[in-house]
Parts: C-alpha cells; structure tokens; sequence
C-alpha cells in the first residue's frame, strides 16, 4: 500500500534552515481550486531549482506535507499538491485524513487535470521563488506514474523523479520521454513488478531520455520512510540520487 498518514519521510543527508511554510489553496487554469502545501529554505535566493511534489493515491496527507519541509531543509524550495480538487473540493483542514474516501476519486483523475494542476504548482513555485526557476517532479506512487510522465509531456520540466510507478499510467508518453528521469524502485513492489518498471526505462530511454533507475533489493512499497529503520540505507541512497537529480537541473546538466 501507499505512505500511511501518520508515516514521515526521512531525513536528507544535508540539513539547513528552513524559512516560509504553509497550506495554502491555489487555482488551476480550468479554475478548479485544490490543496496544497509549500516549504521554502531559509536563504530562498541560493536555491538552483526547486520540486513539485506529487503524492500516492491518497492526496496530501501529512506525509507529504511533511515531505515538502524536508526538502526545504536541504535546500530546495516544494510544494506538494493533492489530486482531488475536482471531485471531492479542497481539502477539510489542508490535508487528507486516514478516512478519506479516494477509491472514488482516484479513477475520476485525468491526465489533463493532473496536469493543470501540476502547472498551477509550478507558476506558484515559481512565484515565491523567481520566475525561470527549474522544477523536478517527484512522485509516489500514482504520483510516481504521473512524475515520470512529464519526461514525454509539454510542461515545464527539468527533469522527474518517481518511486513506486505503475508504467501503464504513464501511457504513450514513454515513447515521447525527452527529460531526465530517476526511477527509484522497490525491490519487493508487490504493487508493480520490477521487471515492468525496467521495462519502461528501457521504452524512456529508447526515445532519447536519460534515465537512472535504482533497484533496493528486498525493499517494500514505500519504504522511503523514517518509520522502517531496516531501509534507512536505501532511504539515503534514495536522497542523494534525488537532490543530486535537483542539483543537475539546477545547473543546467541534463544528464
């Protein structure tokens, strides 16, 4: 299953001081509002680039906005959105809570929604940052699919990042991938075998993307976790090969 509400995200191998943060409500172009939250370093202005953040199929829990203030603390300006805008309004509170109906809601998403969403994201990244900056998708699970999707897709992105994905929502758009794409993979996924993520790093990179992927042998789905201590290994493996995926964007490096 997907990070569990009450989970939280590990720390970052590299730590400062973290400045503005919130949840806030923004509007995408369609003028659906949904829920989101953001977390700003300290020094804001030395940041390279900066992440959208796109949760499992369960929206903007805590986890995630958990999530965002530690890519802060490295450095790295975020905002997490949730999905759900569209069918069930913004979220009571900010946040998706453990009752939280998404079996309903996950298959009324679309790609376009996703999309519009994740756009109105980065205009708001940018806007607390400055205008220009690079942006990485970063997403689990159904966010995972849906980050490496932009590799192929007509956002402006500098690269994407995904745990646990499920390569048939990624679609036609494999065949496009342009982008650097980091592929971080369970090795025990019993949501999605491993072979079939391989797969699709194979189609990505067959369309010109480069792409890194990273098999943890005998990890589960959503071991990216501070309450599994047995991953922490992976956890900061995982970390590095993410920020230094930011860091590449950030100055201009593609690959």
């Amino acid at each position: 299953m997907c990070h569990d509400p009450a989970g939280r995200p590990p720390a970052p191998p590299r730590t400062g001081a973290v400045g503005d943060t919130g949840q806030i409500v923004l509007t995408a172009a369609d003028g659906t509002e949904f829920s989101a939250a953001y977390a700003l370093p300290a020094d804001v202005a030395a940041a390279t680039a900066g992440v959208v953040v796109l949760p499992d199929i369960r929206g903007l829990h805590p986890y995630y906005v958990a999530l965002v203030e530690r890519f802060a603390e490295a450095g790295v300006p975020a905002v997490a959105l949730d999905w759900f805008g569209r069918t069930a309004g913004t979220a009571e509170g900010g946040t998706r809570d453990a009752g939280f109906d998404w079996q309903t809601h996950v298959p009324q998403t679309t790609p376009e929604g996703v999309d519009a969403d994740l756009a109105a994201a980065i205009a708001e990244l940018r806007r607390r940052t400055r205008p220009g900056l690079p942006v990485v998708t970063v997403g689990f699970c159904f966010g995972g699919s849906h980050s490496w999707r932009q590799s192929g897709g007509d956002l402006d992105v500098a690269a994407c990042a995904g745990f646990y994905g499920r390569p048939v929502l990624v679609g036609d758009a494999a065949s496009r991938a342009s982008r650097p794409t980091l592929m971080l993979i369970a090795g025990a996924d019993a949501a999605t075998p491993v072979e079939d993520q391989l797969a699709l790093a194979g189609t990505m990179r067959g369309a010109g993307a480069d792409v890194t992927t990273a098999v943890y042998d005998g990890a589960p789905h959503s071991f990216f976790d501070r309450a599994a201590p047995e991953w922490e290994d992976a956890c900061q493996d995982a970390w590095r090969r993410l920020l230094d995926l930011v860091d590449r964007a950030g100055s201009g490096v593609s690959s």
